[in-house]
């Protein structure tokens, strides 16, 4: 998808149409892992009305570029615009309430936990802060988003990858789930998105953005598949609503990380420059 805001309704953050037309957004990211060094990269070499400014972190590292501090996550606020986080979703409250508070906006790639905290939203409506959730390793969702201005009846996603991707899932742990020596496909899961983000925190972000961006967690279901075969995260959507019948796969290849598909970070630096530039081309 061209990545769009997930809360549509939040109010628009005040700082944004203020700045000057040649004034770059002052970009931090929290984490410097596989897909926060991604985003990193392209931003230092330098991209048009874009700026990295910080990077938050847990342990200190070695300054990445002249004017990128390298500070706390919680303090990103007073360095920056937008924050994108791109940490662990356990983070997530840590990032983005201060963020939030000052007003600021935050991109967030652990959108599952989101389900987890539902007073960032209020608390992005009470200061003129912005939520936004990039589509990620998903697509499709601006068609979704424009379905739900409609009714939607369902929506059911179907995810494989390879076991190497799921390995540690709290799902797999709680339930004894060994895919370690797979010969074959096994289901691992089948039930809501809402579930899902409980029993598979890094690995389903996925459905929790279809499930915000169509009928909810609730509704949304998924099946999840650990599957040898497969070198590519795969995930498969079937929409049906009033205005569509929609039918959408995509194969991402994984990142350093394997739970992330390595479209992630491309996800995030397509969202920045759509923020800046004077033509967006997308809902």
């Amino acid at each position: 998808m061209v990545p769009w805001v997930i809360f549509p309704r939040l109010p628009v953050n005040p700082v944004l149409p203020r700045m000057r037309a040649m004034e770059p957004l002052r970009i931090a990211i929290a984490g410097y892992g596989a897909i926060g060094r991604a985003v990193a990269a392209p931003l230092i070499a330098g991209i048009p009305g874009l700026r990295l400014t910080a990077i938050g972190v847990r342990h200190p590292v070695e300054p990445l570029a002249p004017g990128v501090a390298v500070v706390a996550s919680e303090a990103l606020a007073d360095h920056a615009d937008i924050i994108v986080e791109c940490a662990p979703a356990a983070a997530l409250p840590g990032i983005a309430e201060p963020a939030l508070r000052a007003g600021r906006t935050i991109v967030v790639l652990s959108c599952a936990a989101l389900f987890r905290h539902p007073g960032l939203t209020d608390l992005a409506r009470d200061h003129g802060g912005r939520i936004l959730v990039p589509t990620g390793a998903l697509l499709g969702l601006d068609a979704v988003l424009a379905a739900a201005e409609g009714t939607i009846h369902s929506i059911r996603m179907t995810t494989r990858k390879p076991p190497s991707g799921l390995l540690g899932a709290p799902h797999l742990v709680t339930n004894g789930i060994d895919v370690s020596n797979l010969a074959e496909p096994l289901l691992v899961f089948s039930g809501s998105a809402r579930d899902a983000a409980v029993g598979f925190p890094a690995n389903v972000n996925v459905a929790a953005a279809l499930s915000m961006a169509g009928i909810g967690a609730d509704r949304t279901t998924i099946d999840i598949w650990a599957d040898p075969a497969v070198t590519r995260n795969i995930h498969r959507i079937e929409v049906d609503s009033d205005a569509a019948r929609l039918t959408m796969q995509i194969e991402n290849i994984p990142s350093e990380n394997p739970k992330t598909g390595r479209i992630t970070a491309q996800s995030v630096l397509a969202l920045l420059r759509k923020l800046r530039n004077p033509l967006a081309v997308g809902t």
